[in-house]
Order: structure tokens, then sequence, then C-alpha cells
């Protein structure tokens, strides 16, 4: 996870690169208690004013020695966990919630994105940015690498942090999600947020998003109307995106009669993308002779589609025809002019930014749901057939 503090047009950035199980071994007992009291906290596992366990139960349950106990709950108590009532017990404080320096006019906005400096996410930070400039807000920023785990991270750095406000864009969108408990506990504390590119089923949260649906489907119709009848699909399977993005490729096959094959699509996820090139290889090779056509996830997708078929002397667009998805700068400086389709990017994160700006400001009536239409931007990489 990367972490930013963006605070009067300057941006400080950590790396975190140590692995979960070098913290796990490196780690003091204390703060393995510390963290988990935290998580607890934050998750709302333990509520603003509820008793923890006693220090013997502490003790107990870590297989710990009730100085490592008291250690955990005083630093828990000066960062504003908790709270030590002379013999009553620990209470759980909202202390740690307080600005640094007590400065309320200074908003400070939370974003988590997957990525950070790939694809299309400069863009949409830039638009997220440049938004809350204009209101001199403060921005904080996060990556998951679509990780739960680090997700959980980013969220309770938001929550110990004291974000006014969020802006995410989920994680792994179409599995579930084991980090529900904190996005509640945002909504608990009345901390609005929204999400971009995706969202959580499970929650009644607002949105901004591409119509994936659309964007799939005018990308089949486009093929099919020059054309192409046996049509393959590769799609990202863990984000919601690629769920919908299937969705309207078996849409457009559907209203023009043409049957969905299974064999026809091949789906990945994000421990499978390092495999990905591999897997093209052998799935455009074993296809070679059936189909005519792909629409492909994103653009990344497309390019690499491009590329294989190059190592496998499959000429596109004579022998193959691609569509990528979201017009990303890498489509636009590749060496090959991919056809593909537009997305919001910048216009996206400075809609989600100032959504949260006028929702902090009070502003009634905002909207739930966004959808930005896609439009089909022609490259070179699509042919004609000719029909007989």
């Amino acid at each position: 996870m990367i972490k930013y503090v963006h605070t009067n047009h300057s941006i400080k950035k950590i790396r975190m690169r140590t692995t979960m199980k070098e913290v796990s071994e490196m780690k003091p007992k204390y703060k393995v208690i510390i963290n988990d009291i935290k998580s607890k906290i934050l998750s709302g596992v333990y509520r603003v004013g509820e008793q923890i366990p006693t220090e013997s139960a502490i003790q107990e349950e870590y297989k710990v020695s009730r100085h490592t106990v008291r250690k955990a709950i005083l630093e828990l108590a000066n960062e504003g966990f908790l709270r030590s009532e002379k013999g009553s017990g620990t209470y759980v404080s909202n202390q740690y919630q307080s600005k640094p320096g007590g400065n309320s006019n200074n908003k400070i906005i939370g974003v988590i994105t997957t990525y950070i400096s790939d694809y299309i996410f400069p863009s949409i930070i830039r638009g997220i940015e440049g938004r809350l400039n204009e209101a001199n807000y403060s921005l904080l920023l996060a990556s998951t690498n679509n990780d739960v785990e680090q997700e959980k991270k980013a969220l309770e750095m938001m929550l110990s942090f004291g974000v006014d406000g969020l802006i995410v864009e989920p994680t792994k969108s179409n599995l579930y999600n084991p980090n529900i408990a904190y996005y509640l506990s945002f909504k608990e504390q009345d901390i609005p947020f929204i999400m971009i590119n995706a969202y959580y089923e499970e929650l009644d949260v607002p949105f901004l998003c591409l119509d994936d649906v659309q964007s799939s489907y005018l990308a089949t119709k486009e093929l099919i109307s020059k054309g192409h009848t046996q049509i393959g699909l590769i799609s990202k399977m863990d984000d919601l995106q690629g769920k919908y993005r299937m969705k309207g490729y078996i849409k457009a096959l559907g209203e023009a009669k043409l049957r969905f094959q299974p064999e026809h699509v091949l789906s990945y996820n994000t421990e499978t993308k390092l495999e990905l090139y591999t897997n093209l290889k052998k799935f455009l090779n074993e296809k070679r002779d059936v189909l005519t056509a792909i629409v492909c996830y994103n653009d990344e997708v497309g390019l690499e589609v491009a590329n294989v078929c190059r190592q496998l002397n499959i000429s596109v667009p004579d022998k193959l025809s691609i569509i990528g998805q979201d017009n990303s700068y890498i489509a636009k400086n590749a060496n090959i002019k991919l056809t593909t389709l537009t997305h919001p990017q910048e216009q996206m994160g400075h809609d989600a930014a100032d959504w949260v700006i006028k929702k902090l400001q009070g502003k009634k009536d905002l909207p739930n749901e966004t959808y930005y239409q896609p439009v089909l931007i022609e490259g070179e990489t699509v042919k004609e057939l000719d029909v007989q």
C-alpha cells in the first residue's frame, strides 16, 4: 500500500514494502494487541463508550503477561482509542478522531483506489485533486493493489486519521468483501463517502460508474455490424466491471441471434493476471481458425492481445479484430491505434470530489447513482468482413 498525505498543495508519500507475514513475525506482542483492538474499534466491533474485555481476559486471549497488556492499553489510551476509569474498567474513546492541530476548517478527504500510477488512475486522481484544491481541501491517498487486506489497512488509516469524507474504488468488487463493517462504521459516524468505477452490491451507497454493460454492448455490436459472428471475450471476473462487461457482450450477441459460446471466453482475476500472456497465447493459438474478433476487458488487455498476435503471426485486423475499453493513455500512445470506448476518468474524479464537498456543505438531493455513457472511438484494429 502507498500512503500519500496531501496538504497545502504538497504530497507526502510513505511506501509500505513489508509483507503481512514479515510484519507479523517482527511485531512485538503488545503491538499485536494494539492492532487487534484498533481494528475492532474501527470496524465497530467495540463501539465508542463500550467497555473492552478486562486485562486478565486480554492476557488469557493473547497468552501474554499483564505488563504487556497494560503497555498496549496505555499506548491505545495515548492515541485516543481508549480511556481508563479507575475501579471501573477500560472504555472505547473517540478522541482518536480529533484532527491533528485541531483545525476543523481544514477538511481532509480520503481517497482509496486499487492502483495509483497505472492505467486510468492518474487521470482519476488528477480530477479529484483538482476539485479538492478549488475548495482548499486536503487529500489523503492510499492504494490497495486490489487486495482486501490492504484495503482493510487503508480503511483503518482513514478512520484513525479522522477524514471528513471518503472516495473509494472497491477492491475485488465482484466478490464478498470482508471489510464491509468498516464502511458501515463510516456510515454510523456520518462520514460521507462515494464509490467510483464499481460498488459493493451489499451496501446501499452512492456511486459513479461507467455504464460497463453498455460499453461491452457497443463494442460487440460494432463488431457484429462489421460482419463478425465468431466473437471472443476476455474479461476480469473478480471486479464488478468484468461481470457487467460480460453482460453487455452477451446482450449484444443475443440481440443479433448469435449463440453465446463459453469456450469463446477467457477469464482471469487479480491473482492470475501475471499468467495472462501465457493463457492468451494458448487461447489465441487454439482459436486462430475460429474467432475473427475479440472484445477485451480494457485497453491494457487489448494491447496484450495485439502483442500476442504478433508473436503468433496473426495479423491484426486482417485475421483478428480487437476492441479495447476505457480510452486510456496507453492506448493513445501505443504503436497500434486501438479501437476502444471512452471512460470519464478525470471527469469522474472531479465529480466524486464535488459530491463529497457538496455533501459536507449540507447540500441535499445529491445523486445516488451516476452512470457515464461510453462512446466508441474508431481505431485501426477492426476490419469489416466481406459477407457473402
